[in-house]
């Protein structure tokens, strides 16, 4: 036996058993090796080749049994009429084994039966419950784990959470207390709650099985009871494949970094498709990178051109004379690999590939021929079928849209065109400093991890956002965003997140690990904020770094319309925000600046009317006193204190607690006449997260921050 106590030698016989049968799947007996191997508690079990030995199984487990089918080719026990519970006597399992027999006969006149197993009946009650534990090779993400409840609620509620493979024990015990029903788990009307850590560790013995033996597909476990004293798995599914043991190719963080630092960073750059002629799109990259100001060397390449934008162009290039970084695509698709030849043997760092006619049209033979010739010659390609990419500290604008010259701590990456302009447009409109905008296209070759991981480093960068529809590795994604993230926060906004197209699956594990639960699940897992929406993921990109980090959870809303805290209340609990129960002193604190007739609590209504020393004194207050943790203001406009008037003494007082070395988030909403729109603009560009006409939107950016906050364990 191993140090912890797994028998993979166990496991490693079976499999090769199956292996040598051609099988997909481990009979239920074999099942039960395999649990026993890894410290999966199951039932006491026979496996009877006749209704005598049956019988005699069954005397000798105990009443009641259970009868079930083992058979390779009848995955769906169920289905086929081959399971019958509650067996009390030997008669009844005499006449229940002829009659599985029959039944499965009756299903698949072909099927190979291997007998019938015999299975200890575990009692029930109102402290057992039904889960579910499973594992499955997620096209995306590779080994995940499941757990919810089980039997037929994991079909009707599918109250499942996700993780990763492997997962540490910390880990499965948030699965086990992460589904919607953890509280019927831990005990209602008087029952005993069930051992939530036996659970987690059953999940964990999954968890590190599917990794030890990744040609493992799927497990599943359903039903498990659980119980206040243990967890046992009544049935197990295992499906084998030998392809769910495959991995991408992966690049090191080393050979990333390398690529990306000379892409990010080119000291030359040559345009393949370069044109003088206006309206083309080498014309506009052209362009582009002249007017946007990048300064280092910029080479057109047209072998029907002796000049483009007043230099030099080159017929190939081979012909250039010098060292070259980057080169952008901007010729038609049947075209590309003869070029991306040359500049591999130029030693080009990276190809950027601007025209569409590859994967994104069913052309998926020439995206993986201009790969191969990448790879051949150590390029990365970004694209292709993309809008370019900007990196403003380099005033690099390699792109077919407009210059953008804002610069600033945000990175953005898009994998569709429109998605892109539109965070160009927001960027522009609301003078958004942006570090980068990246399109990534059909991600050939450069994805996500890849951007994230030069993000992670570079210093001009604060945050990242993006916009994804899809991740070509999924796993490989998760884990660097989880590095990342530690440091710098990472806003995703994935569309698609109600699909219904998952493939179908032989198992529930498997069905259910096609919902977008798996996403949410383990990007939050990786310390993701996911952004509900486009307008979202742009105002979280805003004003997540405008807000400093919190010190705790307490949170205080300080508002002059009744009507608006309630509203704001509404917002933070929905945006998992915790208001504070104001204490005895600090309610008798806040009266002495609001009117008899306000409120007190949380929220703390100083009513309308009130003149603006009553604003500055509260949030000097909110600010002053250590125990509150975060700010949340409601504005009202009034004549005696005009929207400007409040926004200037928010920022004087905030300024004022800054310089003394307080530092909260604080966000604003203002309601009342168009005043407050440019009232709001003041208070954004002074740091303070506010916006008109809405109490949703600058909670929601708070609750960005802290759920950053909060995964990065800077909460304290």
């Amino acid at each position: 036996m191993p140090d912890n106590g797994y028998d993979r030698t166990a496991v490693e016989n079976v499999l090769a058993r199956v292996r040598a049968e051609g099988r997909s799947s481990l009979t239920a007996p074999e099942g039960k090796r395999v649990c026993d191997a890894y410290g999966i508690a199951t039932p006491a079990e026979a496996l009877a080749k006749s209704s005598e030995g049956a019988v005699a199984f069954a005397e000798e487990i105990g009443y009641p049994v259970v009868l079930k089918i083992v058979s390779p080719d009848i995955l769906h026990k169920t289905e086929a009429g081959g399971v019958l519970v509650g067996l009390r006597n030997s008669s009844e399992v005499a006449e229940g084994y002829r009659t599985i027999i029959h039944n499965a006969r009756n299903y698949s006149a072909d099927a190979e039966i291997t007998g019938v197993q015999v299975q200890q009946q575990l009692p029930t009650g109102n402290e057992v419950h039904e889960v579910i534990v499973g594992a499955v090779t997620d096209e995306t993400f590779g080994k995940i784990v499941a757990f919810g409840l089980g039997g037929i609620l994991v079909e009707v509620l599918k109250d499942v959470t996700f993780r990763l493979a492997p997962t540490s024990p910390s880990e499965a015990l948030s699965m086990v207390n992460g589904i919607a029903a953890a509280e019927i788990l831990r005990g209602v009307r008087g029952a005993q709650g069930v051992d939530a850590h036996k659970l987690a560790d059953l999940i964990h013995r999954v968890s590190d099985l599917v990794t030890d033996f990744p040609q493992l597909a799927e497990v599943d476990l359903n039903p498990v009871l659980a119980t206040p004293s243990g967890a046992t798995a009544v049935d197990v599914r295992i499906l084998v494949d030998e392809n769910a043991a495959k991995e991408p190719h992966r690049f090191t963080q080393d050979e990333i970094l390398t690529a990306m630092n000379r892409i990010m960073k080119p000291a030359a750059v040559a345009v393949i498709g370069a044109s003088n002629e206006e309206g083309k799109i080498g014309n506009s990259v052209m362009k582009n990178l002249v007017n946007g100001g990048f300064s280092g060397e910029i080479y057109p390449i047209n072998p029907k051109a002796d000049e483009i934008l007043d230099r030099k162009a080159f017929a190939g290039i081979a012909d250039v004379p010098g060292d070259i970084d980057v080169a952008v695509f901007v010729i038609p698709a049947k075209f590309v690999p003869a070029a991306l030849e040359e500049v591999g043997k130029k030693g080009v760092a990276g190809a950027i590939m601007i025209p569409s006619g590859f994967g994104e049209t069913g052309n998926v033979e020439l995206q993986d021929e201009i790969v191969a010739i990448a790879r051949k010659h150590g390029v990365r390609i970004l694209g292709p079928n993309i809008y370019g990419y900007y990196y403003t500290p380099e005033n690099l604008s390699a792109t077919f849209c407009t210059p953008y010259d804002v610069k600033g701590g945000v990175a953005l990456s898009s994998q569709s065109g429109g998605i892109g302009m539109a965070i160009l447009g927001f960027s522009r409109s609301a003078g958004m400093g942006v570090s980068a905008i990246v399109g990534v296209g059909n991600k050939a070759d450069i994805d996500e991890d890849d951007l994230l991981t030069f993000f992670e480093q570079d210093p001009n960068t604060q945050l990242v956002a993006m916009h994804l529809e899809d991740l070509k590795d999924g796993r490989s994604f998760a884990e660097t965003a989880k590095r990342v993230s530690e440091k710098k926060p990472v806003v995703v906004l994935k569309a698609g997140r109600t699909d219904q197209g998952a493939k179908a699956a032989s198992s529930h594990t498997g069905a259910l690990a096609g919902n977008d639960r798996v996403y949410d699940d383990i990007l939050k897992q990786s310390g993701v904020i996911r952004a509900p929406g486009l307008n979202d993921l742009l105002e979280y990109a805003r004003g997540i770094p405008l807000l400093a980090t919190p010190k705790g959870e307490n949170v205080v809303i300080i508002t002059g319309a009744g009507g608006s805290g309630v509203l704001l209340s509404d917002a933070c609990v929905d945006n998992g925000l915790s208001l504070m129960t104001i204490p005895d002193d600090l309610d008798a604190a806040f009266r002495k600046f609001i009117p008899p007739f306000g409120a007190a609590g949380n929220p703390i209504d100083i009513t309308g009317g009130e003149p603006p020393s009553t604003y500055r004194n509260t949030i000097a207050l909110g600010l002053a006193d250590e125990r509150i943790h975060s700010l949340i203001l409601g504005y009202w406009h009034t004549i005696v204190t005009p929207p400007m008037v409040f926004a200037k003494l928010v920022v004087d007082v905030v300024e004022e607690y800054r310089a003394n070395g307080i530092h909260k988030p604080v966000v604003a909403s203002l309601a009342g006449d168009v005043e407050v729109e440019e009232a709001s603009e003041y208070l954004y560009r002074n740091g303070v997260v506010a916006y008109p006409y809405t109490t949703e939107k600058p909670v929601a950016v708070l609750g960005a921050k802290y759920r950053w906050a909060r995964a990065a364990g800077l909460l304290g």
